[in-house]
């Protein structure tokens, strides 16, 4: 293909050479440079792909897209671009054939809530004969193929390579996480979503690495709303005003309130032995009953978005009904049995706000004490960790101090951050730093009518140290205390 073509949707500027030069791949990692590809500059958090231009000519690249002036071997043609994560988005949907514009979209943001209701809005549409292809924080879902998850929104020109195989799969839709950071960084620069989501906001996510200030969160977070035909938002959440502030398109909302154009009421705590679940009737725009099996308010939200979605796909209600009852996630309050006494669950909630949602809705439920086992994750904000430690000790009975994924830090210094925050409280506390011993004390100690939370991990199936990801599942950690304590 002409390199035009790939840079059709863009304003550019050529440097050097020619944009009329045929290109055989499209490249934004140096190390995959073959023969007469282009290569796009990405200024990265780690590494800038302006430093590698010699050596991608050397490779063979036969262009490469900037945003900054620089020196180019004579050969190699130069496209100058106002931001290379854009182009790079654009040139992607182009190279792949614009398959984003042959399926419906909808894109789900918010700081909790995205995963569980991407799999409510599948199953639901799936149950009237949908194909629905999945992007999210846990895996990627095309037809019959899982791809497991790095990023929550992965990189623009994986985007656009995982909706050409949806659509080769037969896929009409397909349902995303949008992060802010992804957002931000222009992942989804160009596409045109059917539906956006909003869930809610929290202030998470701040930090050196991350976003720089909530207002910065805010203002990224309300980019979906740019680039939509219609925003559904729950109106309940304080900051919903702010993240529409902006929108471009036609607007419905969800939640608890009256001014909701759909809304939840006659909202009920279910509680059996061994269950622990939801039923509500859906007023406003609908008008039916639900009981779900995930306990929580939070998981009402969830089900209302879902609702607010299949609505404009004319799902039939006991279709959404029968898809509800048996939505379950990974890591995302999943029950684990492991006594008759007391009850044990995976959970991802890895933030202040999270981890206060779950404690405030599982003491909705009367246990005899909640116990929670988590840690934090290394390289990031410390104020995340003094605030888990503020929530735990002040919603918990007994919090167990453990290790999540340390990455370049010393566990047990993450693991002292996390008792400042603690202190602050009259909370009790062990730190026991190897986790699968602090799985194995939680069991070991648990008592008639506990609710005991693993939290942090969630759907995870490693522990990252030092840069290196090993095998670590919360479930196998389980399976393995239960085994050995038999033995």
């Amino acid at each position: 293909m002409k390199l035009t073509g790939l840079l059709e949707r863009l304003e550019y500027e050529v440097r050097q050479g020619s944009d009329e030069i045929e290109i055989t791949e499209l490249i934004n990692d140096s190390r995959k440079v073959t023969e007469g590809s282009v290569f796009v500059c990405i200024s990265g958090a780690v590494s800038d792909g302006h430093t590698y231009i010699d050596e991608v000519a050397e490779k063979g690249a036969a262009a490469v897209i900037v945003e900054r002036p620089v020196e180019a071997p004579e050969g190699l043609t130069v496209i100058h671009v106002d931001d290379t994560r854009y182009a790079l988005a654009l040139m992607s949907a182009a190279y792949f054939g614009y398959p984003a514009e042959k399926l419906s979209i909808i894109g789900i943001t918010g700081t909790k809530g995205k995963t569980t209701t991407t799999y409510m809005v599948k199953s639901i549409l799936e149950g009237v004969g949908h194909k629905v292809g999945l992007i999210g924080t846990i895996e990627t879902i095309i037809g019959e193929k899982t791809i497991p998850a790095s990023n929550t929104t992965p990189e623009s020109y994986t985007i656009h390579k995982y909706f050409a195989e949806m659509v080769e799969a037969g896929c009409d839709s397909v349902v995303m996480e949008v992060s802010s950071q992804g957002l931000m960084l222009h992942r989804t620069a160009g596409i045109q979503f059917e539906i956006g989501i909003f869930t809610n906001l929290g202030e998470d996510h701040i930090g050196s690495n991350e976003h720089k200030d909530f207002e910065d969160y805010k203002r990224c977070k309300g980019i979906l709303f740019t680039q939509c035909k219609l925003g559904i938002a729950n109106v309940d959440d304080r900051w919903y005003e702010d993240v529409f502030q902006y929108a471009a398109c036609k607007t419905e909302t969800f939640g608890f309130s009256e001014k909701a154009d759909l809304r939840a009421v006659d909202v009920e705590h279910v509680s059996r032995p061994g269950y622990l679940g939801m039923k509500f009737r859906v007023a406003g725009l609908m008008e039916f009953e639900v009981e779900i099996d995930i306990p929580g308010e939070f998981s009402v939200y969830n089900s209302l978005t879902a609702i607010a979605v299949c609505r404009h796909f004319d799902v039939p209600v006991e279709n959404i009904k029968k898809a509800l009852k048996a939505a379950k996630v990974k890591g995302r309050i999943e029950m684990v049995k492991v006594s008759d006494d007391f009850a044990l669950m995976i959970d991802y909630a890895h933030n202040a706000m999270s981890l206060e949602s779950l404690l405030n809705t599982l003491r909705d439920y009367q246990p005899g004490r909640l116990v929670t086992v988590f840690g934090c994750g290394g390289n990031r904000s410390k104020s995340r960790r003094f605030e888990m430690g503020e929530v735990s000790g002040k919603l918990a009975d007994f919090t167990i101090i453990t290790s999540d994924n340390p990455r370049f830090e010393e566990p047990q210094e993450i693991i002292n951050d996390i008792i400042t925050g603690i202190k602050k409280t009259n909370g009790e506390y062990i730190d026991i730093c190897d986790r699968k011993e602090a799985i194995r004390y939680a069991i070991l100690h648990g008592r008639p009518g506990d609710v005991i939370i693993l939290a942090g991990k969630g759907h995870e199936t490693y522990q990252e140290i030092k840069g290196v990801k090993y095998d670590m599942d919360d479930r196998v950690l389980i399976k393995e205390v239960l085994e050995e304590l038999k033995a």
